[in-house]
């Protein structure tokens, strides 16, 4: 039995922050697109920071696909990747798991930069925000800033165990 190189801790909250995303990105995949209705929610009405709480007018807008594909259906697929970098993190070897964390900072690297564009479209272009997206984008930020500590710190315990001799 292979043992964790992640703590429980560490290891639950990145888990979690993956399933929350990919829980919200399933709802609106789910309603949207199978049943064609908007998620729950979505019609409270509220401004922040000049923006509306208006899910369809995010969900619905010409900028929510790429192409043929829905912006949904893409971060579904990022969060159960995400889901699999952890875990293999989390069971493979020494130098296995190094190469893993460095490729996965880079993919939450390139989330936090669509999140950024995703954040001007709808607060700048689109002037609404949807809650889905929001819990979404929050995840992303929560789930950068712990790869980061893990790969940066000198006091992250997994940094030090990666890093440390090559031996696998």
């Amino acid at each position: 039995m292979l043992k964790s190189r992640i703590n429980s801790r560490d290891f639950l909250v990145l888990i979690i922050m993956s399933l929350i995303g990919l829980a919200s990105s399933i709802v609106v995949i789910i309603e949207l697109y199978i049943v064609h209705s908007l998620p729950p929610y979505c019609k409270i009405s509220a401004s922040v920071g000049g923006s509306v709480l208006n899910c369809a007018k995010v969900l619905l807008s010409p900028y929510a696909s790429i192409g043929p594909v829905s912006l949904d259906f893409l971060a579904a697929l990022w969060f159960i990747i995400n889901i699999i970098f952890v875990v293999s993190i989390a069971l493979s070897s020494k130098r296995t798991a190094k190469k893993v964390l460095d490729v996965m900072f880079i993919w939450r690297f390139f989330g936090i930069l669509v999140v950024g564009y995703l954040l001007f479209l709808e607060f700048i272009v689109l002037h609404a925000i949807c809650i889905y997206c929001t819990a979404m984008h929050i995840c992303i930020i929560i789930d950068f800033a712990i790869v980061s500590y893990i790969l940066f710190s000198k006091n992250s315990r997994i940094r030090k165990d990666i890093l440390s001799s090559s031996a696998a």
